[in-house]
């Protein structure tokens, strides 16, 4: 087999999902009708790139609160014997400087217009559909723009987002006016929507098919851009029509590290999918004997600390980083940095010194194309910024700046922001494996490292690589749990000096989703079960 080899029929974890099979298509999202909206594309002739937009298009509007059509997005596919990578994240406007947010304070807030970049999404869908996908691009988007017509009833855990976000930007209306038009987008009857309660989105709907019918082009230069440019405008943002106009998606090759004869791929920096496989180098250079064992919970944990440390140092806009990706991948350096780890908690230092709402999904199909898609606003609904008349809630990536003069990071016009969100794909002797990933800010490399340790050092199958009982680490020496570790562990982690906090808040420890293709053209999917995680097959 080529995929990792696991027993179909051997359940570690206790979950409320079995794995799913299938042959003709597969799309896994963390939302029901988003993985039917990409499942109806496969069926009307679609591949599984065009399924995937339409699964991203949908979840804008059955996710709102993780994603939106003015956020950034990430995508690695494999098609036609080749593996791409489409960098969809957009840079800082011309108008973002440093001096421009000193003069406003002594941060980059979260909120409002100022912290707004230029939105990719739109780009990347049109640019995936144009170079890779099979049906007009109008075609694709109209599930999700019926959805958001037709309206739909809210779920749980997207109810939870609503009134999160009700709450925070309820305190911050009065010194970001502009947040009036979330709540005249997302609350128009002044209060957050309810489980079960139908909610529609007809501007949305009206985005979603302009878009369609232009290939984008509204939105950068037509009728939305507009909208925007006099938002930003009548707000004090920095975004204007022509920097719209001026972005483009960049085809990028994605980078990788050979994991004990898999080859792992992440998309390379602005992202944080390198801190993923920098952690992995690290990781096989040390002993794991169980998946239960503290010790390899504890060696990962200190593993991920020590790629993070060099991620925070290193990372930025690839045009600005003196470090090349080579090095921060180099196995000798791996090797050097795995000789840190003893059997105690540690506070880590880089090794190289140099001057979190998401929504992920993966799609395949019988032709053998396969993709890893993530897409996000960030800190849920973004900036909190919404385009009156259109539905789009515009991101807030300017966050992932920072204003340290001489750091590889400062806020500069045109410069992509350190970003979150990465999606993951396998290899083995060139031959797809499958796509991966798990979203959640800072949470996706640690759980790429866990689901991908899971799945290739202790074979568990998807399903269960991804119901296992997850670590976050969240600074210093401090970790979270989830409820479902098993208590010795969390004994033998405090022992080791770790500070553990058991939390049940599902969303700190990431929402992913898993394809797999075996030997025989059979498609193995599993699911979140921390969200309303959904395969469609065929």
């Amino acid at each position: 087999m080529t995929i990792p080899e696991f027993d179909a029929n051997t359940f570690h974890y206790a979950s409320r999902r079995e794995l799913v099979y299938g042959k003709k298509g597969m799309v896994a999202s963390s939302h029901p009708l988003a993985s039917q909206a990409g499942l109806e594309i496969l069926k009307k002739g679609g591949n599984a790139i065009d399924a995937a937009i339409a699964a991203a298009a949908a979840l804008t509007v059955v996710e709102p609160g993780s994603n939106g059509i003015g956020g950034d997005s990430f995508s690695i596919l494999w098609k036609d014997g080749e593996l791409y990578g489409l960098n969809s994240s957009g840079p800082a406007p011309a108008r973002m400087t440093r001096e421009a947010f000193l003069e406003a304070g002594d941060k980059i807030e979260p909120h409002g217009f100022k912290a707004v970049t230029v939105p990719g999404v739109p780009a990347g869908w049109a640019a995936l559909n144009q170079t890779h996908g099979k049906l007009p691009l109008s075609e694709v988007l109209e599930p999700a723009a019926l959805i958001a017509e037709e309206g739909f009833p809210v779920s749980n855990v997207v109810s939870q987002a609503f009134e999160r976000t009700f709450t925070i930007l309820k305190k911050k209306l009065e010194t970001f006016p502009e947040l009036k038009t979330w709540f005249d987008t997302f609350a128009p009857d002044g209060h957050p929507i309810q489980p079960g309660e139908i909610w529609r989105s007809p501007g949305h709907a009206k985005a979603l098919r302009l878009i369609g019918q232009t290939n984008g082009e509204a939105f950068y230069k037509g009728e939305i851009a507009d909208a925007i440019d006099q938002l930003s405008r009548a707000f004090d943002g920095f975004i204007r029509k022509e920097d719209l106009a001026d972005y483009q998606p960049e085809w990028i090759a994605p980078i990788s590290t050979n994991y004990k004869g898999y080859d792992i791929w992440e998309m390379p920096p602005n992202g944080q999918g390198i801190v993923a496989l920098m952690a992995l180098n690290i990781l096989e250079n040390v002993e794991l004997t169980s998946k239960e064992d503290p010790e390899t919970v504890h060696k990962q944990i200190e593993a991920i600390k020590l790629a993070f440390s060099d991620g925070k140092a290193t990372i930025s806009d690839m045009k600005y980083m003196s470090e090349t990706v080579d090095q921060l991948l180099s196995k000798s350096y791996a090797k050097a940095r795995s000789e840190l780890i003893d059997d105690q908690a540690s506070l880590p230092e880089p090794g190289i010194k140099d001057q979190s709402g998401t929504v992920y999904l993966s799609a395949a199909d019988e032709e053998g194309n396969m993709i890893s898609y993530i897409q996000s606003n960030y800190m849920g609904f973004g900036s909190g910024a919404v385009v009156p008349g259109y539905g789009v809630s515009l991101q807030n990536r300017a966050c992932g700046f920072t204003l340290e003069e001489q750091h590889l990071n400062v806020v500069h016009p045109g410069k992509r922001p350190f970003h979150t969100i990465i999606p993951g794909f396998i290899t083995k002797d060139n031959k797809p494996v499958g796509p991966f990933g798990i979203m959640g800010g800072h949470m996706q490399p640690q759980a790429h490292l866990q689901v991908i340790s899971s799945l290739i050092d202790f074979h568990l199958n998807p399903q269960d690589a991804l119901d296992a009982p997850r670590w976050h680490w969240d600074e210093g020496k401090k970790v979270s749990v989830e409820p479902e570790m098993p208590l010795h562990i969390i004994q033998n982690l405090i022992k080791r000096g770790h500070q553990v906090t058991i939390t049940p808040t599902k969303g700190l420890f990431g929402r992913g989703e898993i394809i797999l293709r075996n030997d025989q053209g059979v498609l193995i999917g599993g699911t979140e079960s921390r969200a309303d995680g959904h395969i469609a097959v065929w």
